[in-house]
């Protein structure tokens, strides 16, 4: 217990001291690299480098897993490893069967495959969805969060506004691609009605694994437990406006109100830290 108190201290101090680099250059840099790939500007064995790709989505979810870290209890780990298990198990059965997100397939490796359908990673990209929705539904609604019914509604339109911004900033770099192409930019609706059906299925999970007023303590006091979110607005923000994909840009400057809202990232320093880089 001791090791794991100091570990989850230390990285406390990591995120803490880093948010900037983590919630703000990360996220950029990504960005940057991610177009120049789906451009060919890059070599290619720099050209969408799966382990490149795992490793800076590993460094932009930091806030989220040494924000949560102190509340995972045995009944908050076994929460966690069934939404593990069940991410692996639709993502497996939507590649195979194209239900419930629709049809479509990976393109691009986004690290080790699973039974070379699906990345081994998934877990990272899945889980700052609906935990993000969570915490910011939770820390936005305040009180109200405490009912059930609008926190699954909250949580599962956030999640879905989310994967707004999300799917075609994908599709059009070619992470997956959807068969046929979907009526909002390649992504088709069925896509938004599984994101529901996993809302609900997130929700219920986290509501039984986690206890809800320590998760509301640590909201209070982990300025940075929303940083992953800001990396989320920035990196996919600027992907879908390099494409010209203006209504899911718009939905991510929303999110970007929404983050301004909880008065969780200080721009001010953020605009300080922006400033002594130009010098």
């Amino acid at each position: 217990m001791l090791d794991r108190a100091r570990a989850e201290a230390r990285l406390d101090d990591v995120v803490a001291d880093h948010r900037f680099e983590i919630a703000v250059v990360f996220p950029a840099v990504g960005a940057v690299t991610l177009l120049a790939s789906a451009w060919d500007l890059l070599p290619p064995f720099l050209s969408f480098n799966p382990y490149f790709i795992l490793f800076g989505t590993l460094v932009m979810r930091l806030p989220l897993a040494a924000g949560l870290a102190p509340l995972v209890d045995r009944k908050a780990a076994v929460a966690l490893l069934a939404l593990t298990g069940y991410a692996f198990g639709i993502e497996l059965f939507g590649v195979t069967t194209g239900w419930p997100y629709g049809d479509f397939a990976y393109l691009i490796e986004l690290g080790p495959m699973l039974a070379g359908e699906v990345p081994l990673g998934l877990p990272v990209f899945f889980f700052p969805l609906v935990l993000n929705s969570y915490l910011l539904v939770v820390l936005l609604a305040g009180p109200r969060a405490r009912s059930r019914i609008l926190r699954l509604v909250a949580v599962a339109a956030t999640v879905v506004w989310m994967d707004v911004v999300l799917d075609p900033a994908a599709v059009a770099l070619g992470f997956w691609e959807y068969y046929p192409p979907g009526t909002y930019h390649g992504v088709p609706l069925s896509n938004y009605a599984g994101w529901v059906l996993s809302a609900a299925v997130s929700v219920a999970l986290l509501d039984w694994g986690f206890d809800a007023d320590a998760l509301r303590d640590r909201l209070a006091d982990c300025a940075y437990l929303l940083d992953d979110l800001v990396s989320f607005v920035i990196l996919w923000g600027a992907v879908n406006l390099a494409f010209g994909q203006a209504a899911p840009a718009v939905a991510a400057g929303v999110l970007g109100v929404a983050l301004l809202r909880t008065d969780r990232f200080d721009f001010a320093v953020l605009r300080d830290r922006i400033r002594s880089t130009r010098q």
